[in-house]
Order: structure tokens, then C-alpha cells, then sequence
């Protein structure tokens, strides 16, 4: 199994952990989605993808209809996504992704939990460079073999295919998202979720106590309301 499989069994039982978190952040994704392309799923690709997770999380219908309501609604305010890069304690290398409609509150608070911790904000391409930008479809695995799956998505840009106990999973490149999505679609197979992510290249193993001091880091940046993902190249145990 290649890098993309270590990386989704390590994150597995953190990533949505709170749902209450969830719906946050698929709320978010949903307004950001019907600015971009309207309120018609039909006609947004990056809506129908949303209304997917939101449905893999069990978001309720009346949720997801209220939500993409108020995002067509003229009044409402947009969200902007920023990243921000730093290092946490003992040299790892941290990427936190956010939706914000009030930059200087979340440029204030970021900054707050680096420096409480021991960390660093760093400029704009400080690590970003460190992390592989792929994004991820998890579909029905009846009736599929991943392995001729694999072969046959390769000229979409697929380029890990593997099933876990939820379906099976393809990884790819960032910019492949639309080519697999759409022909995932055209060959009527059912799309459970879908996502990006930023796989580190290099990961660097710590002790316990070092481990603790990067994961307060870690623990305040994901109870922000405006961090959607937080990335780190600290090694991190794939045991279940």
C-alpha cells in the first residue's frame, strides 16, 4: 500500500471526529459551493460533491436544504479560504486550511495558538511545498474489483485504489478531481463522499513527550470554528 492508504488509516478515527463540527464545516462548504455555482446540484459539480459528504456524515435533508437557502440568499456573507503554514514544536511543519468571513479574526487567532505553543507562523510557501495537494473519492465497492479500478482510472489520474471496511478509495492528484468525478457519474457509480487533502512527503517520528507538545498545538487549531483541516508532517501511529 503506497502513502495514500498509511495517511487515511493514521487520520481515519480524528477526521470529522465532533459532528457538530462536521455539519460546521459542510455548511460552510455549501455556501462557498453556491456562491461559486449556484443553488442547482445538477448544474454545480462542487455542490453535488458537498451534498454527498453531507449525506456520509448524516446531515439531515432539511439541514442541507436550509443551508444551500441561506447561501443563495443575496444577504448572506461569503466565506474566503486561507491557509495558513507554520511549525509547531521540534521542526513539524503545519498546514491549516480555513473558511472565514473575518480574516483578522482568524489571522489573530492563528497566530495566538503558534505562539502559546512554542510554534512559528511562517510566511506564505514556508510548507506548503512539504505536502502533496490530492483529492479522494470513497465509492460503493459492490460489484468493483479496486484493483481493475485502479487500471482503468488511471488515464483519469488515479493513482492509489484501495478498499477499506467503508468502500473503496481513490486517490489522486488535485487538479484530476473533475475528470474522475465526472466519469465516475457517467458510469452510474455511486459516490459516497469525496474531498482533497494534503499528504505530507516526509514525516518525522517523535517521542511521546515531544508528540504532546505538538499536539496542543494541534488540539487548539482544530476547535477553531474557522479551520476546516489541519495537516502535519509529524509522524502519526496507524494502529486501530
Amino acid at each position: 500500500m503506497g502513502r495514500a492508504f498509511e495517511f487515511r488509516k493514521a487520520r481515519k478515527m480524528k477526521r470529522w471526529s465532533a459532528m457538530s463540527k462536521a455539519f460546521t464545516r459542510i455548511g460552510k462548504d455549501i455556501v462557498m459551493a453556491v456562491k461559486e455555482g449556484g443553488p442547482d446540484p445538477d448544474t454545480n459539480s462542487r455542490l453535488r460533491a458537498v451534498i454527498q459528504n453531507a449525506k456520509s456524515v448524516n446531515m439531515p435533508k432539511d439541514n442541507i436544504e436550509r443551508a444551500i437557502k441561506r447561501a443563495s440568499d443575496k444577504s448572506q456573507g461569503d466565506y474566503k479560504e486561507v491557509i495558513f503554514e507554520g511549525y509547531a514544536p521540534h521542526g513539524i511543519a503545519v498546514l491549516v486550511e480555513t473558511a472565514t468571513d473575518n480574516n483578522t479574526r482568524t489571522v489573530a487567532d492563528v497566530r495566538s495558538y503558534f505562539n502559546k505553543c512554542d510554534g512559528s507562523l511562517g510566511t506564505s510557501g514556508s510548507v506548503v511545498f512539504m505536502f502533496d495537494h490530492t483529492c479522494n473519492f470513497r465509492i460503493n465497492a459492490e460489484g468493483l474489483d479496486p484493483e481493475e479500478l485502479e487500471l482503468e482510472f488511471i488515464d483519469f489520474g488515479a493513482e492509489e485504489v484501495f478498499a477499506d471496511d467503508d468502500g473503496i478509495l481513490i486517490y489522486a492528484p488535485f487538479e484530476s478531481f473533475g475528470a474522475i468525478q465526472a466519469e465516475l457519474e457517467s458510469r452510474g457509480i455511486e459516490i459516497l463522499s469525496s474531498g482533497f487533502e494534503r499528504i505530507p512527503q516526509v514525516t518525522k517520528k517523535l517521542s511521546a513527550e515531544e508528540a504532546a507538545d505538538v499536539e496542543k498545538l494541534l488540539e487548539k487549531l482544530e476547535e477553531n470554528d474557522d479551520v476546516q483541516n489541519v495537516y502535519h508532517t509529524m509522524e502519526e501511529s496507524t494502529e486501530e
